[in-house]
């Protein structure tokens, strides 16, 4: 568990957001309103500017009406989650078996060096992270990188040369992280 740093703000539902988590508790049976934690997670990390802070999961635990260490225990344990601050595009990498047979760690290399950063940092600018996550599903269109709720597949230097000229251009926001 990160320690609590000054990027660790208080932090509190926007009254949206605690209507949706509270509406999501009540499709479980009385007392199981914990079953709610993955969505919950979800949508703090999406207020809180893309990572879950300790504040932020404290938050959601005392929502859901449990533990703070059963919250840790969810977000520390799914990669989808993150635990300190992270860029704009968060290029998350498959590092798994059939994606390392066609190329990963070499995409990977390829992406840090020509970002300057290293995995699970942020580029200067605060536009890019590097995440290297277990498998994403995607193995027949290896090696992949999913950023947001788009996977971009077969991947080689030009495709990440054009994805990271694309965003930095402002050609790809948040809503059409797809590569054209």
């Amino acid at each position: 568990m990160h320690a609590v740093t000054e990027h660790s703000a208080p932090f509190q539902y926007s009254d949206a957001a605690h209507k949706e988590v509270k509406s999501l508790m009540t499709k479980y049976p009385e007392g199981r309103g914990k079953s709610a934690i993955i969505r919950a997670l979800h949508i703090a990390q999406e207020e809180n500017e893309g990572w879950l802070s300790v504040p932020a999961m404290d938050h959601v635990a005392e929502v859901l009406g449990i533990t703070p260490i059963e919250v840790y225990e969810v977000a520390s344990f799914y990669s989808m989650y993150n635990l300190a601050p992270v860029g704009k595009y968060v290029l998350e990498f498959c590092q798994t078996g059939p994606c390392a047979i066609e190329g990963a760690e070499r995409i990977i290399e390829y992406t840090k060096l020509k970002l300057g950063i290293g995995k699970n940092q942020i580029t200067p600018d605060g536009m890019f992270t590097i995440k290297q996550v277990e498998c994403l599903g995607a193995c027949g269109y290896a090696p992949m990188m999913q950023v947001g709720e788009f996977f971009h597949e077969h991947l080689d230097e030009a495709k990440i040369d054009q994805f990271i000229e694309d965003c930095k251009a402002g050609k790809i926001d948040k809503g059409t992280w797809k590569m054209h």
